[in-house]
């Protein structure tokens, strides 16, 4: 694990030590159990999908470690109406406060603005995050190959699962996609940045999406900054994609995302 990583997973247990003095384990669980049905996340990109269209879950992020502030007029619910109006498949909503300056608000004001299932982009560590995910709102959780021994990501992994939750597991190279590939979910994110030099390639997704069986999603992560780019990986049958910087920067979000894929 990189530094930076490990420094990020090291926070995120003493937040969650501390939150659970605020809130306990199991009023926590009592709260995620007694939450809404989750909405259905993989299939909304099928829907999409099955339209020959491009899946893209579009990214409500404020900021980020390697490029500061994104967004200094930041209203989520305002991003994720225009994300909903212009053919968004579903949101991704940081909820990292430290290193991303997100917040679980943040994601419930998403949910109330708009019927888009929602994935907490956030660094799933403990099983307090899962049902907390749920009773937040969330539809989907992430699980970042990189940050997790092989029997947390399955543990975690099956109590999302359980409550309803959609996984997306996340890796950077081989080795970890390997490894994703072992758990039983349907949505295998590939991370086209090196997490030791925040630098982005493309061919990182089209290098390792031949090692991914056809009944599974291959959603491609970081890098989608021009139509070229969602070009060559649509002509590769990619079709499913997680996008935020790039939309975070444009005067519109939802307009970017609009022209970014030629959405009618």
């Amino acid at each position: 694990m990189d530094d930076v990583l490990t420094q990020i997973i090291n926070t995120k247990f003493e937040e969650i030590g501390f939150a659970k003095q605020q809130v306990s384990l199991e009023v926590m669980r009592d709260l995620a159990l007694s939450a809404a049905p989750a909405r259905d996340f993989v299939g909304a990109l099928e829907a999409k999908l099955s339209q020959q269209q491009a899946a893209v879950i579009s990214e409500i992020k404020r900021a980020s470690p390697s490029k500061g502030i994104l967004r200094q007029d930041f209203d989520p619910a305002a991003i994720a109406e225009s994300y909903e109006k212009n053919g968004a498949a579903c949101l991704s909503v940081l909820t990292d406060e430290q290193y991303f300056h997100g917040s679980i608000e943040f994601l419930r004001e998403a949910r109330y603005a708009s019927s888009l299932p929602i994935l907490r982009k956030d660094f799933m560590v403990d099983e307090y995050q899962i049902y907390e995910s749920k009773a937040i709102g969330a539809d989907a959780i992430l699980l970042i190959v990189a940050a997790l021994e092989d029997d947390q990501m399955h543990a975690l992994s099956q109590l999302a699962q359980s409550l309803g939750l959609a996984v997306l597991v996340e890796s950077h190279n081989k080795d970890e996609l390997e490894r994703a590939l072992r758990l039983p979910t349907k949505l295998i994110g590939i991370n086209n940045r090196n997490l030791k030099t925040f630098e982005t390639s493309l061919n990182v997704t089209l290098d390792l999406m031949g090692m991914v069986p056809h009944d599974r999603i291959v959603i491609t992560e970081s890098g989608i900054l021009t139509r070229e780019n969602v070009d060559i990986m649509r002509s590769h049958g990619v079709n499913s994609f997680l996008v935020g910087e790039a939309f975070m920067k444009a005067l519109e979000p939802g307009a970017a995302l609009k022209q970014l894929f030629g959405f009618n």
